[in-house]
């Protein structure tokens, strides 16, 4: 038990007093940048998703 108090204690000394946390500003744009790459990743998905469909469309017409 007693190595989880310290370890507890320690971890909070680290997030409290070791960690350097982002300023509101980075963060929002941190945000921005994730958000679209996310949106750009889907429509890529989306893109290639469509075309494969009607590839495979017009192989098994054949």
């Amino acid at each position: 038990m007693r190595k989880f108090i310290n370890y507890c204690k320690e971890s909070w000394i680290e997030l409290t007093q070791k960690v350097t946390w982002p300023t509101w500003e980075k963060l929002q744009s941190s945000t921005y940048l994730v958000m679209i790459a996310t949106v750009i990743i889907a429509v890529a998905l989306f893109v290639m998703d469509f075309a494969f469909e009607h590839l495979m469309t017009a192989i098994y017409k054949l």
